[in-house]
């Protein structure tokens, strides 16, 4: 009943649904899209329908404002927030600018528009290290999470970065001795991590990737047998497109909080009310919408 329900209000609104990865497996069933963050800001872009519903965290959904300024972006969950990117502080990221002028700042794109505004590029998993090779100075800070800063800085060891000291919460608690138990129960478990694991993790792994790199592997390969490192959601996809494989996860830590708000009602509630609108202030809008597109640029 939910269901059609939220059918007829999406046609209704002339609206279209976006869902992350990693959102539940019933509100990913019924978007019109699933995928990164940025693939989706994309999507909402080059969409003809006035409203988005983007089932994400807030981060998501600001960055889909900015690259379309004239839709209506609906967050469905007001308080779905990152951890992550709630790990920059503005006024220590200005003081720090201050005394790095002479760095390119590089923030993930699991940063606020605030934060993306005050930066030079944004980058996202599957493209920071292409990206950073290609930035011309030599000094680099990034921010905000250690991890894929640290496995960019591995991959691109002619560059002098510096890293913030924010992490995700969530792959923290992907640990190296449950991968490792899993190992020694499951015959020929191949390792598929997402780069915003701890050091020790991605250390045992066959494979490191973005979620998308993730899904792709899994599916272009012929493993029976696959440990997925990073959120439990991506599960869901994992099994959809390969039936006849086997997934699992290390443990039942890997599941993020935020992500698992937004239930079906959310999302028929934000479509019925326009809820929860997304604004990005003007001036934050530009400086983001440039650091947003010097990726583009630079991602060539």
């Amino acid at each position: 009943m939910m269901i059609e329900e939220i059918k007829k209000l999406k046609e209704e609104k002339d609206a279209l649904i976006l869902a992350h990865n990693y959102q539940r497996p019933e509100v990913i069933d019924i978007a019109d899209f699933v995928g990164d963050s940025f693939y989706l800001s994309q999507v909402a872009k080059d969409s003809d329908k006035g409203t988005i519903v983007f089932c994400g965290v807030d981060f998501m959904a600001e960055s889909a404002k900015i690259l379309s300024p004239d839709k209506k972006i609906l967050l469905p969950v007001k308080d779905a927030g990152c951890p992550l990117a709630e790990m920059v502080d503005i006024d220590e990221l200005k003081r720090f600018k201050e005394k790095n002028s002479d760095a390119t700042f590089v923030c993930y794109i699991n940063t606020s528009a605030e934060v993306k505004a005050l930066c030079d590029v944004v980058v996202t998993s599957s493209n920071a290290i292409r990206i950073i090779k290609r930035i011309e100075n030599k000094k680099i800070v990034f921010l905000p999470d250690k991890n894929l800063g640290e496995f960019v800085k591995e991959q691109v060891p002619e560059k002098e970065i510096i890293l913030w000291t924010g992490f995700c919460p969530t792959h923290r608690k992907i640990s190296k001795e449950h991968i490792l138990s899993l190992k020694e129960e499951i015959k020929d478990l191949v390792v598929l991590t997402h780069p915003e694991c701890e050091r020790d993790v991605r250390e045992i792994s066959d494979f490191i990737g973005s979620t998308k790199e993730i899904i792709d592997y899994a599916t272009k390969t012929n493993y029976k047998n696959y440990l997925i490192a990073t959120e439990e959601g991506v599960i869901h996809t994992l099994k959809k497109l390969n039936p006849n494989k086997n997934f699992f996860i290390p443990g039942l830590t890997a599941t993020c909080p935020n992500m698992k708000k937004t239930r079906l009602i959310d999302v028929y509630e934000s479509l019925l009310y326009s809820r929860y609108e997304i604004h990005v202030d003007e001036e934050i809008a530009r400086g983001a919408k440039r650091a947003l597109e010097n990726m583009l640029m630079l991602a060539r």
